[in-house]
């Protein structure tokens, strides 16, 4: 979560930041505004009607962007009014209390054997797996996971200093970067090179050696929506094996691509059906197609995760098993999957996924067309696409692109990509279940009617690298 600071207020009841009141809230009182108002950085002295407490939050709350026209988020912005109803009503469960909400835990539990289902497990149920706040979380847990099984093998170089190691490409998700340094592990990253925007088999295996811990393969990278080749990767390793001896596991870090290549590309062998394969993680809150909090963390058997993270917790009753980095948390995600899962099936899930690629497909098509823009990838893999100008566009460069769109509401982020391509500034759009046709008619609309003004400026208004605002 980012990180804030306080905010220094007058204490005069006179000056100070106030949140604005309007006279129609509540009694009609002209005063209201002076009466009423509560400060913004200090908890007010007393209470107000609840229908004013909400009108105030709700009136803020519209200068957010339209959650629907956000094409920079990989997180499920739209569900049905039933499955929002259950997360309603399921809002008050707390996911650690399994003695007191014992159908929840079984809920959970269902979702982990689905998956393990889905991504091939050789023995599914022998697969050990947990929800998680979202797939951050679950790489945490899956890092944590790597580093232990390496100590144990090495137990003894560990002591005398050895230093662990995590391999994986520049193009990683931050919290890949963050694991390894919260757990003082060294993060080897592949940088790119090239037209190579992921990590290749020969570059992992380059890097590794007796005190790697694991490879991290990303399934649907989130700069340019790619796969990286797992599979290659998977045989690289096991060609290393076999010439020094050295083990070691690959988790395919699938926040999004692992809900979308079991549908739309079922003979890629990505998932367990790879024997190095330990491990893998995905976003329900992305392609599992639920609202944010929920994510999920597989291990394909018991040896794969070292039964010594995992806690025995004598709570409110009854002893379960927990392995997370927080506590309490809500259940309503879990609930929203279970749902889900049960509403679609895999014919439904196929359905939706195909038709956010055939969009996403269709939509770089159609923004290539217009002679200006330079495609970096297709959407054919995730339903996400990169693109830039072409070397002769002079005029005005991504970053203009993307402010003019949010004036129409559309949020299409633009930035560089990382090491060593930090030459190269694109645009990226994630077409997601709720991006319909109609939507993605009207932002080539848009994008044309902004064409001519743009192509009729000097130069760009906004240096390359201007950041943006937007993370992926």
């Amino acid at each position: 979560m980012a990180l804030h600071t306080g905010r220094q207020e007058s204490h005069d009841g006179k000056g100070g930041h106030r949140v604005s009141v309007n006279p129609f809230l509540g009694a009609a009182n002209p005063e209201v505004g002076m009466v009423t108002a509560p400060p913004k950085h200090r908890m007010p002295s007393g209470p107000m009607p609840a229908d004013t407490a909400y009108q105030i939050v709700r009136d803020e709350l519209m200068l957010d962007g339209n959650a629907r026209l956000n094409l920079a988020t990989f997180v499920t912005t739209w569900m049905e009014p039933q499955a929002n109803l259950l997360m309603a009503e399921s809002v008050d469960k707390n996911m650690i209390d399994k003695d007191e909400y014992p159908q929840t835990a079984e809920l959970e539990r269902r979702c982990v054997a689905m998956l393990a289902d889905l991504w091939n497990a050789p023995d599914p149920a022998g697969v050990v797996g947990c929800s998680t706040t979202g797939s951050s979380e679950a790489c945490m847990l899956a890092g944590m996971a790597l580093k232990r099984r390496w100590m144990r093998k090495n137990a003894e170089r560990y002591a005398a200093g050895a230093r662990p190691n995590l391999v994986m490409g520049v193009n990683v998700q931050v919290c890949w970067e963050k694991f390894c340094n919260f757990w003082e592990v060294e993060a080897r990253t592949v940088p790119m090179e090239g037209d190579r925007y992921h990590l290749d088999a020969a570059s992992a295996v380059a890097l590794c050696d007796e005190d790697t811990i694991g490879v991290v393969a990303i399934l649907g990278s989130t700069f340019d929506g790619s796969y990286e080749p797992v599979w290659d990767i998977c045989a690289a390793l096991d060609e290393y094996q076999a010439s020094t001896g050295h083990d070691i596991p690959v988790h395919v870090d699938g926040a999004s691509g692992a809900m979308v290549a079991p549908f739309l590309d079922p003979e890629l062998r990505w998932d367990f059906r790879q024997p190095r394969v330990a491990s893998i993680n995905t976003s329900g809150h992305k392609y599992g197609l639920v609202y944010p909090g929920v994510g999920w963390a597989l291990w394909r058997d018991r040896d794969a995760l070292p039964e010594e993270l995992v806690f025995k917790v004598n709570y409110l009753g009854g002893e379960m098993p927990t392995f997370a980095l927080n506590f309490s948390r809500p259940g309503a995600e879990v609930v929203a999957q279970y749902y889900t899962f049960l509403r679609l099936g895999r014919d439904g899930y196929r359905a939706v996924q195909q038709t956010s690629r055939d969009i996403a497909v269709s939509l770089a098509r159609r923004i290539e067309a217009m002679g200006v823009f330079r495609m970096i990838s297709r959407g054919e893999e995730l339903p996400v696409f990169a693109f830039t100008t072409e070397d002769d566009v002079t005029a005005f460069n991504v970053f203009d692109v993307s402010r003019r769109l949010r004036e129409r509401g559309w949020l299409v982020p633009a930035y560089t990509f990382p090491e060593n391509r930090t030459d190269l500034a694109v645009l990226r759009i994630v077409c997601r279940n709720g991006f319909s046709s109609d939507l993605a008619d009207l932002l080539v609309d848009d994008l044309a009617r902004l064409l001519p003004e743009l192509q009729a400026q000097s130069g760009p208004l906004h240096a390359s690298g201007d950041p943006s605002g937007f993370h992926h």
